[in-house]
């Protein structure tokens, strides 16, 4: 897997903060093959209620992750849209639901073997 098709490592995860290789620091970040960006919840009307919306995972597979990572935030306050996980399970998109600071590790641990997307929210 060549370097612009690899998922950026995130290299430091603190509240409120995630540092993503490339010098990138987010509030929330939503990382996929070849690239980062900030996570803007209101793009797509996500709240901790209902949750991650369909579209916030549209644009990971759209830019090529074929394995996804949901962060649900340190304390785990962050909720996932039923549909969201039908929209991914419809595809036949493996699907990690987790606390922010595991699903940092797993999203890590992936990029070297997957084409992997993540949604990471750094606070609650």
């Amino acid at each position: 897997m060549s370097d612009t098709e690899r998922s950026p490592r995130i290299t430091r995860f603190s509240w409120g903060r995630i540092e993503v290789e490339g010098g990138h620091v987010f509030k929330d970040a939503k990382l996929y093959p070849g690239g980062a960006r900030e996570w803007d919840w209101r793009e797509t009307g996500t709240s901790h209620m209902p949750g991650i919306q369909p579209a916030d995972v549209t644009e990971l597979l759209e830019r090529g992750a074929q394995v996804v990572v949901l962060s649900r935030g340190v304390y785990e306050r962050l909720q996932v849209h039923e549909e969201t996980l039908l929209t991914l399970k419809r595809r036949g998109v493996p699907t990690h639901v987790l606390q922010t600071e595991e699903a940092v590790k797993l999203y890590n641990s992936l990029r070297d073997k997957a084409s992997v997307g993540g949604l990471f929210h750094s606070t609650c």
